[in-house]
């Protein structure tokens, strides 16, 4: 009835979801109600906050799956317990905690254990380390710290270990930092990753001399990184040799729980403790960590922190309790099964026992320069072989998102493609399904890869051949065939002016490379580069012709720089055109009013005295000529007192040009882009003319165009005006009714 009340709140929440609104203002904050609301309201806040910024493709629910919801349901009923009398809630929490422990050190091979549960998959080593110390410092729960004065005590990590895990021991147990001992891992013989037990040895006698006690060794079965295993039975030795206590931590610590164990990780059932993470392995939500330990002394464990009195502090076992019940000892083996298969049904080598695989591209040209070794290449060949996988990494990781890939970093090799399906498969639900399609993936990956760096030297090779024009970027963290970028051909200019034209340039070249059709991806690159102004080319096939390429980015962009300047041409040739044409209109006027007299340019009188004596105006109109950059004269009718402004509608004559598309080789490649059309001005096609009526007065008079767009309103084509006679007799000719008002246009 408990699963059937959870499921029935997710389905609650999912369908107010539906009627859910969009949030009005974005406020962040919001203000605590002086009354209290009603559980619905609470319910519909909490599945808004929780689904706000989420696309409707990303809003989809997450499957927890029913052993999830068992795990989300033991904290419900936790703080349900806890209300509980005193006796009830004691016998209840001490069998919660015992079935616990018994079940995990059962199902991992630790005999005789205790367990620790925890929220900080890192306090469960804190505890025990503060378990070391009061066994190894007697008087250290009278005395304190004061004791350690006398013999410093050392903790020992592998350099393999996770990130910043010694410094957070150090800092929760007020250790200086010169009581973390990091070891290297072998350089020479066994794994790259593991600890150099030889040199641990030789650390512990130097450690032992210099008055210090060796406290706690911090071994691997798993390393974060690249999933290596400490040799544990060494290890073990060693520390019974010197009184040290060794703890074991990582991920292959799961595979305890199947038949068949390597005796590298069964080296670990004979640790003092080891901190295991059931959530992960097993897909149960908020599940805590658990450390399993061994210790005679109960009062000691106390004094550590590793058992409490109070009963509520046992219930944090109480989700991992419902859990494992549900799942039983069959379904926990068999979810830890599936994701090892997981493993040995990839393409890619592995060695028996791991969970972890690899996934590393490596360039065949650099290894034959480099001796057929990745240590041998140079720091810019590695660098780019780090930013290709990185780039197959992010590919693999967004096309197969259940696969659970992930990119790494690893000290020697590089930067790599994780797959690790024992972290991943439980919450994920990976299939075989996933790991073929991850497989397929990398089969139509790689040849693209290899396309791309094989044409990085011919992209280079052509872009140097432009030198005029283009300029090679080398940057290293780019994926893709390379970056350019377009050098404006302008003298004379200052930095400041030179900069602003270039990006202009090489904005709108780059929005012009990206209308064309092709597969090839065109951007401004990375976040973080140093060169500015530049256009990155992205991945390509071995299909494609880089000359082409480089031809067609050279091509646009002296166009559009040749298209920028002719615009910026034309546009001060109208507004000089335009103030002259008022000036000289303005004189007309003059004339004209100084001929008809001031009688007639009285609103009453005038009308009158003009339909009793009509008066022709000679007053000529003005038309100015974009080709040679002159102002003539025009003889413009005027009909009527009512209508004083003519204007005659410019047009220009457009003719489609087909865009210029970027086509491989049997494609055809004699395409032009619609840019490319700009060359030289042909009097006889381009735009020439426009005409200004002289009773325009220069208060109302057109602004100059800012664009090639604005202009054309101001101009028409020569050849269908004619000359400036031609004009003036047609206008002669042209009937009343054909003439077009400007003020009602």
């Amino acid at each position: 009835s408990k699963i059937s009340s959870l499921i029935m709140v997710d389905a609650a929440l999912a369908q107010v979801g539906k009627n859910l609104s969009e949030e009005e203002g974005g406020e962040k904050f919001m203000e605590l109600c002086g009354v209290g609301q009603d559980v619905t309201t609470i319910l519909h806040l909490v599945h808004h906050l929780i689904h706000e910024e989420e696309d409707e493709e990303d809003g989809r629910d997450k499957n927890v799956g029913e052993q999830g919801h068992m795990a989300l349901l033991g904290h419900s009923l936790a703080a349900y317990i806890s209300v509980l009398d005193r006796e009830r809630l004691r016998k209840l929490t001490t069998r919660i905690l015992s079935d616990t422990t018994l079940w995990l050190c059962r199902i991992f091979r630790y005999d005789n254990g205790s367990a620790y549960f925890h929220e900080d998959d890192r306090d469960g080593l804190v505890k025990v380390c503060r378990l070391a110390i009061n066994a190894r410092y007697e008087e250290y729960t009278t005395e304190g710290y004061a004791v350690l004065s006398s013999r410093q005590p050392v903790i020992y990590q592998s350099a393999s270990c996770r990130p910043g895990l010694g410094q957070h021991l150090c800092n929760q147990l007020g250790l200086p930092l010169s009581s973390l001992c990091t070891v290297p891992c072998n350089t020479i013989f066994g794994s790259q990753h593991q600890m150099d037990v030889a040199l641990l040895d030789k650390l512990i006698k130097e450690d032992t001399d210099a008055g210090k006690l060796p406290l706690l060794l911090i071994a691997n079965a798993g390393t974060p990184e690249a999933g290596h295993t400490d040799k544990l039975s060494r290890l073990r030795e060693l520390c019974d040799q010197h009184g040290i206590w060794l703890h074991v931590e990582g991920v292959n610590l799961a595979t305890l729980a199947l038949a068949q164990v390597t005796s590298a990780v069964m080296g670990a059932t004979r640790s003092d403790s080891m901190t295991l993470t059931p959530g992960r392995w097993l897909g149960l939500p908020a599940v805590t960590a658990v450390t399993l330990y061994r210790h005679e002394d109960p009062a000691l464990s106390l004094a550590a922190g590793l058992t409490s009195s109070q009963p509520v502090e046992k219930l944090r076992a109480l989700p991992l309790w419902l859990s494992l019940q549900y799942l039983g000892h069959n379904g926990i083996v068999q979810k830890i099964r599936h994701a090892a298969a997981l493993v040995s049904m990839t393409l890619l080598e592995t060695t028996v026992g791991r969970v972890i695989v690899f996934a590393q591209y490596v360039f065949e040209s650099f290894l034959r320069c480099s001796g057929g070794s990745v240590d041998g290449l140079c720091a810019g060949e590695k660098e780019a072989l780090d930013t290709i996988n990185r780039w197959m990494g992010e590919q693999l990781a967004q096309l197969v998102p259940t696969s659970g890939v992930d990119v790494v970093e690893l000290e020697d090799e590089g930067t790599c493609v994780r797959f690790s399906p024992l972290l991943t498969a439980a919450v994920l639900g990976t299939q075989q399904e996933d790991v073929d399609e991850v497989v397929q993936k990398l089969l139509e990956l790689v040849p693209m890869m290899s396309a791309t760096m094989n044409l990085r030297q011919d992209f280079r090779e052509e872009t140097h051949r432009h030198a005029l024009s283009l300029t090679y970027i080398e940057e290293l963290s780019w994926p893709g065939l390379g970056a350019v970028r377009y050098e404006s051909q302008a003298e004379g200019a200052d930095e400041s002016r030179r900069k602003q034209e270039q990006k202009k340039i090489n904005d709108a070249l780059l929005t012009k490379l990206q209308e064309l059709d092709t597969d090839i991806f065109f951007s401004t690159g990375p976040e973080f580069v140093t060169e500015e102004n530049c256009i990155f080319v992205g991945m390509v096939t071995d299909d494609v012709d880089v000359s082409e390429l480089v031809d067609t980015i050279s091509t646009l962009g002296r166009d559009i720089e040749e298209s920028g300047r002719l615009l910026e041409n034309m546009t001060e040739r109208v507004r000089k055109g335009i103030l002259e044409a008022e000036l000289q209109l303005q004189k007309a006027n003059e004339e004209k009013l100084l001929e008809e007299g001031m009688l007639r340019q009285l609103p009453v009188f005038g009308s009158v005295l003009n339909w009793f004596s009509p008066v022709e105006s000679s007053v000529k109109g003005r038309t100015f000529n974009l080709a040679a950059g002159t102002l003539l004269t025009s003889i413009v009718s005027i009909v009527s007192e009512y209508l004083p402004f003519r204007f005659y509608k410019a047009f220009t004559e457009r003719v489609p040009h087909p865009p210029r598309l970027f086509r491989r080789p049997g494609a055809g490649s004699d395409s032009m882009s619609e840019t490319s059309s700009i060359g030289p001005v042909d009097e006889s096609s381009r735009v020439e003319n426009f005409t200004m009526s002289p009773n325009i007065h220069p208060s109302m008079s057109m602004s100059p165009p800012e664009t090639a767009e604005h202009a054309e309103a101001y101009v028409r084509p020569a050849g269908l005006l004619g000359n400036p006679e031609q004009v003036e007799a047609e206008e002669e000719r042209q009937p009343e009714g054909q003439e077009e008002d400007l003020s009602g246009r």
